[in-house]
């Protein structure tokens, strides 16, 4: 009961900028069981977003608020995926075999690939916002879907490395805490958006499987970036879907 209880503070620690409640490193098995609950932190977050954008939007025009509600996004999750973003354009597209891609992906410095990955995710999320600044679903389920995306990747794709964070997650995440990710997204979508909701829950579902598998031709199983790059593509993806819908 004790680790149950944790998990979810778990993964609000591990995916945000949140204050520490644990004050300690955390076991493999508690962050195997915070897998189950990535949605769960995506919604507070969209949460908090909506409320931002709702502040922000009595001030400012929709552009200046997108242009905020995108530094809030960065500040409240310290950057973590957009880390794996940059890392993973420079690893799958600036390598020429598996070993060299997963290299190049433990290399701290940015390349070029990892730029123009950067500037297009960002410019693409900074223009939908724009269009949906005010539609509580988009902004709500946007950060949701694309931790459940994680929750997916993690469960049902091999692990690319031998030790590290994400190995100790794909390690000690089953069956359990996918069917908890999947059961928390989909009474999210459907709930805030109905059938808009399940249509973006729908494409986030096509979306991850297309990257993992492009992710698998490159190099023999997913990595850490690779979970935050689906993240920030999902993210990307769920707010075009709204912005086709609104």
């Amino acid at each position: 009961m004790r680790e149950q209880l944790l998990a979810p503070v778990v993964a609000l620690q591990f995916l945000t900028t949140c204050p520490p409640i644990l004050r300690r490193l955390f076991t493999p098995d508690e962050l195997g069981r915070a897998v189950g609950y990535f949605p769960l932190v995506g919604g507070l977050l969209g949460a908090v977003l909506a409320a931002l954008a709702a502040a922000l939007n009595l001030v400012f025009p929709a552009n200046v608020t997108a242009a905020l509600l995108i530094l809030a996004w960065v500040v409240i999750t310290g950057s973590l995926h957009v880390d794996g973003l940059l890392d993973a354009c420079d690893g799958l597209f600036g390598g020429f075999t598996p070993e060299e891609r997963l290299r190049i992906m433990r290399d701290e410095r940015v390349g070029g690939f990892a730029l123009c990955g950067g500037v297009i995710v960002f410019l693409v999320k900074y223009a939908s916002l724009s269009n949906v600044v005010g539609y509580v679903p988009a902004l709500f389920l946007s950060p949701l879907l694309g931790r459940w995306a994680m929750s997916v990747a993690i469960v049902a794709f091999p692990y690319a490395r031998d030790k590290g964070l994400g190995r100790d997650m794909k390690d000690h995440a089953g069956r359990g805490q996918l069917v908890l990710a999947t059961l928390t997204a989909v009474l999210a979508a459907w709930l805030a958006a109905s059938f808009g909701g399940v249509l973006a829950l729908t494409i986030a579902a096509v979306v991850t499987l297309a990257l993992a598998h492009f992710v698998l031709q490159r190099i023999p199983g997913l990595t850490g970036d690779i979970y935050g790059a689906l993240c920030e593509v999902v993210e990307v993806c769920v707010l075009l879907t709204f912005v086709a819908l609104h």
